[in-house]
Order: C-alpha cells, then structure tokens, then sequence
C-alpha cells in the first residue's frame, strides 16, 4: 500500500495505538502500530467520521 499513515500524537512507546491514512481510492486505511505488516481495516470517509463523532459524544 502506497498510503502514508500516521501515529496519533497521543502514542507512545508502550503504549497500543492505531495509525490512519487514505489510499489512493480515498478510503481510510486503520492498522496496529505494533504489527505494521499486518492486516489493514479500510473503511469509507462517512464510516470513519461517523466513529469519531461516536468517540466524542456524551452518553
């Protein structure tokens, strides 16, 4: 994959963290930072900011 993906600032070294980046197809491409030869989850854009607006809502 040709994606550049990137760490979130909030990582560090031991802790697990995901990395994000968008493909040529425009799709969001969500891996482990751990295991960065392993398997790639993607998603659309509507999906993604869909759960991020779920991360951040009050109950």
């Amino acid at each position: 994959m040709n994606a550049k993906f990137r760490k979130s600032s909030y990582s560090s070294a031991d802790r697990e963290c995901v990395e994000v980046a968008v493909n040529s197809a425009m799709d969001v491409c969500i891996r482990d930072s751990k295991h960065t030869d392993g398997p790639t989850l993607h998603v659309t854009p509507t999906a993604w900011t869909a759960f991020l607006a779920g991360l951040t809502a009050e109950p």
